[in-house]
């Protein structure tokens, strides 16, 4: 199913340390349909992705955290890698960014360790999502129902548990950004 998300636009929030392909493959597909992105990040200069515990490519960072407004965007996607899901939940602009994105309704696009974030944030109570495994007490714990599934859509919010996911997590984000 093609979709054109001409004129959408959707800020990755990451850090040092993300799961390289939990950005790039979401990104693609985002592109591909016609959407812009852009990387947000602590601080200007270049972010490192990793292929799981080896570091990996650097990439630009567009805009910092503080220089964001989320009425700028359509959506939000984070990606997950335990380094930046670790230190980003604890970044109260990002919590910041997530929790306007939440109050706004945009789509909340979340992959793996990066359920992290919204836990912080104090945005999954109620909701029910997936992630990465060693997360699901966090979740629970935060209120959260969680189950093992592909790809969840809950209200604005869509959550995917690992990389193998990334087609399916991508194309539900392009789905509820075309809508």
């Amino acid at each position: 199913m093609e979709h054109s998300l001409q004129g959408k636009r959707v800020a990755i929030l990451l850090t040092d340390g993300f799961e390289q392909v939990e950005m790039t493959g979401p990104r693609e597909a985002l592109e591909k349909a016609g959407a812009r992105t852009e990387l947000v990040s602590t601080r200007s200069g270049k972010v490192r992705g990793w292929n799981h515990t080896t570091p990996a490519d650097e990439f630009q960072v567009d805009r910092t955290f503080d220089s964001t407004r989320m009425d700028d965007y359509d959506a939000l996607l984070l990606p997950g890698g335990v380094v930046n899901a670790d230190t980003i939940r604890t970044d109260e602009m990002a919590q910041e960014l997530v929790r306007d994105a939440a109050r706004a309704n945009k789509t909340i696009a979340v992959i793996c360790h990066g359920g992290w974030l919204l836990v912080s944030a104090d945005l999954v109570k109620g909701k029910r999502m997936t992630s990465w495994p060693s997360l699901v007490d966090d979740l629970k714990n935060a209120g959260a129902e969680w189950v093992d599934e592909q790809v969840v859509v809950d209200g604005h919010l869509i959550s995917s548990r690992k990389p193998d996911d990334i087609p399916a997590f991508s194309e539900a984000l392009i789905k509820a950004l075309a809508a």
